[in-house]
């Protein structure tokens, strides 16, 4: 049975004092009686501290990336068992600011999924199709092939490791606007793709978050849907208030 999950990714935001006062206000807000996984990837400097703060809560910590090498002379780089060893157990792969900005390929991202799946830990697994995909109505194309060469050389039972999360990325400060019909429609797609590949136990079984820019305001609608699962929520979830309204909406 599929889990109900919201994530924060607070991406390259919150210095330590920051990052300890919005864990409170978590801490104090977040519902303690919810069949709904919450998880929060601060920055990597704020990971160890974070772990720390949130062990005795129902709030679970990611890292936002993961190098794929077990260690070695790569600079500035984070390996599976650094995060292991600090009791962060889940990691955001192939995210698309990680796709466009710093160049990262689909061989890649299959590289650091194996790498985390060999230390037991669990992947979020992000893809998604850009404004000119959609508008050359090749955004199908796109996230099948994001799927099939990021994620599809895996065995079917390493999915109960792995969460997908859908980035609309022509949706995310763009000015244009996903409607949960879309989102509903993509969701469907990627299920039915996953199905095929894998089956209809891994399909049924695999959580598949929206992350298009998902606020208070439109999350109940969205999560309404029959085949989104939850959400991966960027600028919402550096606002306390936003990111329970937002997990109580699911």
């Amino acid at each position: 049975m599929r889990k109900k999950i919201v994530a924060g990714n607070w991406k390259m935001h919150k210095n330590a004092e920051q990052t300890k006062d919005l864990l409170n206000e978590l801490i104090a807000l977040v519902p303690t009686e919810s069949d709904t996984h919450v998880i929060v990837a601060p920055t990597f400097v704020n990971l160890d501290s974070a772990a720390a703060h949130l062990e005795f809560t129902n709030i679970n910590v990611a890292a936002q990336n993961m190098h794929q090498a077990e260690s070695g002379a790569y600079t500035g780089e984070i390996s599976a068992d650094m995060l292991k060893s600090i009791g962060v157990n889940t990691v955001i792969l192939g995210h698309s600011e990680r796709r466009a900005i710093f160049h990262e390929t689909d061989a890649l991202i299959a590289n650091k999924v194996d790498t985390a799946l060999k230390h037991d830990m669990t992947v979020i697994f992000c893809f998604g199709e850009e404004l000119k995909d959609r508008q050359s109505k090749n955004h199908f194309n796109i996230v099948e092939n994001q799927l099939r060469d990021g994620l599809f050389h895996i065995e079917a039972k390493n999915w109960e490791n792995i969460v997908l999360a859908y980035e609309p990325v022509w949706a995310i400060g763009t000015g244009e606007t996903a409607s949960p019909e879309q989102a509903q429609e993509m969701h469907e797609f990627i299920r039915e793709t996953v199905r095929k590949a894998f089956g209809s136990d891994v399909a049924e079984d695999v959580s598949i978050l929206y992350g298009g820019s998902v606020k208070p305001d439109n999350a109940k609608e969205i999560f309404s849907k029959p085949d989104v699962d939850g959400g991966l929520i960027g600028g919402a979830a550096l606002k306390a208030e936003d990111f329970v309204a937002i997990i109580k909406a699911i």
